[in-house]
């Protein structure tokens, strides 16, 4: 994969410094550490860092401009269908000089204009700069697997870049915090899009595209596609569907085996990840190369599963032990993801693409299938609230539950029915705010006691549930329909890709989706919520389908995922740490939190009065961002880390 940075003058030519464009690109060389470009002129610096996967010759050296030197782009991503508009192009007289993707993206925007990306077929954020119309166009694929940056100056500056650390490095983005994005992060455990943990930054929403012409006022980024969910379902029985949808993903697989570099697979033993894997060895080539991490704990250990679907496709399978202590990557989280992260798996995540890169450069995963096939409990936890929603008005159940909840407050002692499935609290609510409730790292009740009275008087209202209402406005109302199309928008990219996308390129490491390929994705989109749920099973045909592929103990276990023992580390071996960083002067000098509450929470914790372990993870993460970006902000704006912090982190780990 690569990296980018730029600094478009909106307003004028004014002389944009290469050093500045040069130090930008630095910060980001772990994206790309095979090569690296600079491009200035009048108005414009590009910057370019890249990870060479297809044509690795000079050819492929970015920015890259067509044989006139009037457009040039620079660029992160795949496009796998390539090929074939290689060969459109080339039939409208546009000659290549490489074999790489990149070319096709210059000759795209010259055929058909700010419409090119409709043509694209894969995972990008590119930088295009057409000379002649004096036009800066950026673009995010249509799911958000690549990340891109930007910020628009006072001055008319125009900043932009894949991470949030290389916008950063520009001395006049303010660093100034949102504090609604600092509500949004307490909820979600990340900022969702459009958001960033600044004021001044935003990051270009998955499937938008924004077209700034020089001497205009930018206009809002535009969306060129939207994931629609409530188009015709598909016609035909669960076996015509099912073959359909194996065609599908093999198809989705088969075009993200194209590199110039050893590819490979990671395998969880979860169905998704198998999945790809036994859709990658039926192909009938080379063993696959596949990764997987173990835990020494048996509850949060799924290598034996993985181990099993190796051994039925032949693999090359490595794996390697994670202590279930792994905490010595907490700092690096900070330096990693830019703003607060709040998903722990980020650590056991690192740790995997750091064993997949000993021996690949690419690695297929299986993110997006919970997403696509509704495989999440929190889906049909959410269906079957709303059925009760439905059955009982507001105006009785509201009073109903919401008592109930006072009554009996400490859920985690409940029946695991009502502490996980559906909570009193959780039915007192509106459906939005009810789901936001079952997914929230620190839900509403506790962040209300936790930020501090100021706090609360900044934010004048704003209440974390609003960026799920504006989603909704152009969503299903079918309730499991609608619990995905939010995943879509908020949890995939903002939590679950950008996890990935941090994670491997840490280690220059390209991973790739193709269950998120978008044409699988509006697919799945076509079919029914009994295609998707039946009964207590999620992913229904998706399972179903892959029968032949997977043993049943492979799809029909219960998920695991990548947990990490917070409750055990926060009263164990890190108790010291999460008192002294939470309650120092440091976090509190922010002047967001109640001290009290703070303390009261790590009480509580730690006498195992409830689990508060996700608030106190949300709380040391926050910490963690503010020791990187915040506090060095007054020590001369020390720069955030680059090659040398990168090789020393990895002598560390």
């Amino acid at each position: 994969m690569c990296g980018i940075a730029g600094v478009f003058d909106t307003r004028s030519r004014g002389e944009i410094g290469s050093t500045l464009i040069e130090r930008m690109n630095e910060v980001q060389w772990h994206r790309g550490p095979d090569d690296g470009g600079v491009h200035v002129e009048p108005g414009i610096g590009l910057g370019h860092r890249r990870l060479a996967i297809i044509d690795l010759s000079p050819a492929g050296h970015q920015p890259l401009f067509n044989e006139a030197g009037t457009v040039g782009v620079v660029y992160n991503g795949e496009i796998y269908n390539f090929l074939e508009l290689r060969e459109e192009l080339a039939a409208l007289g546009y000659r290549f000089r490489s074999r790489c993707d990149t070319e096709v993206i210059v000759h795209a925007w010259s055929a058909w204009g700010p419409r090119c990306v409709d043509r694209f077929r894969g995972m990008f954020a590119f930088a295009l700069w057409d000379r002649d119309a004096q036009t800066l166009f950026l673009a995010r694929d249509r799911l958000g697997i690549k990340p891109l940056h930007y910020a628009l100056l006072p001055d008319g500056q125009l900043v932009f870049a894949s991470e949030l650390k290389a916008v950063m490095v520009h001395p006049g983005v303010s660093r100034e915090v949102d504090t609604q994005a600092v509500e949004d992060y307490f909820a979600f455990g990340y900022v969702p899009d459009p958001r960033s943990i600044f004021r001044a930054v935003r990051k270009l929403a998955p499937g938008h595209r924004l077209t700034v012409v020089r001497g205009r006022p930018v206009p809002e980024p535009e969306a060129y596609w939207r994931l629609d969910f409530d188009g015709a379902f598909h016609a035909g029985g669960e076996d015509e569907l099912g073959e359909e949808l194996i065609r599908r993903l093999r198809e989705a697989v088969e075009i993200r085996r194209i590199a110039d570099v050893p590819l490979g697979a990671f395998l969880s033993g979860g169905v998704d990840s198998s999945a790809v894997v036994a859709m990658m060895a039926d192909a009938g080539r080379e063993p696959v190369l596949t990764s997987s991490i173990s835990f020494g704990d048996p509850a949060y250990d799924e290598a034996r599963y993985a181990r099993q679907v190796a051994e039925r496709y032949g693999t090359d399978h490595s794996v390697r032990e994670v202590s279930p202590d792994d905490f010595g990557l907490v700092d690096r989280l900070a330096e990693i993801y830019d703003e607060p992260f709040a998903d722990s798996s980020a650590m056991p995540t690192y740790r995997v693409c750091e064993l997949a890169r000993a021996r690949v450069t690419v690695a297929l995963s299986g993110d997006g299938g919970d997403e696509a096939f509704a495989g999440y409990r929190r889906y049909r936890w959410h269906a079957r609230e709303e059925a009760v929603r439905r059955l009982l008005p507001a105006a009785l159940r509201q009073p109903v539950f919401g008592t109930l909840g006072t009554l009996y407050p400490k859920l985690n002692r409940a029946p695991r029915y009502l502490r996980a499935k559906a909570t009193f609290q959780s039915l007192a609510l509106d459906p939005l705010a009810g789901y936001l409730d079952n997914v929230a790292v620190v839900k509403s009740t506790i962040r209300r006691r936790l930020f501090s009275a100021g706090f609360r008087r900044e934010l004048q209202g704003h209440d974390a549930v609003e960026v799920l209402r504006a989603h909704a406005e152009r969503g299903p109302r079918h309730p499991l329909l609608q619990a995905e199309y939010l995943d879509f928008r908020t949890y995939l990219p903002g939590d679950i890709l950008t996890k990935v996308d941090r994670a491997s390129m840490a280690h220059s490491l390209e991973v790739r989706v193709p269950v998120l390929d978008h044409h699988l994705v509006e697919w799945s989109a076509g079919l029914t919520p009994r295609m998707k749920l039946r009964g207590n099973e999620g992913k229904y045909l998706f399972k179903r389908a892959l029968r032949p592929y997977l043993p049943d103990d492979i799809l029909y276990r219960p998920k695991m995922g990548f947990a990490v023992p917070l409750d055990h580390w926060f009263r164990g071996p890190l108790s010291g740490r999460v008192r002294a960083e939470l309650l120092g002067p440091g976090l509190l000098d922010t002047g967001l939190f109640d001290p009290g509450a703070i303390e009261r929470i790590i009480d509580d914790h730690q006498a195992r009065r409830w689990d508060h372990s996700q608030t106190l993870w949300s709380l040391l993460m926050f910490a963690g961002f503010q020791r990187r970006f915040l506090d060095t902000a007054s020590a001369g704006r020390a720069e955030p880390a680059g090659r040398d912090d990168r090789r020393r982190a990895g002598a560390a780990t």
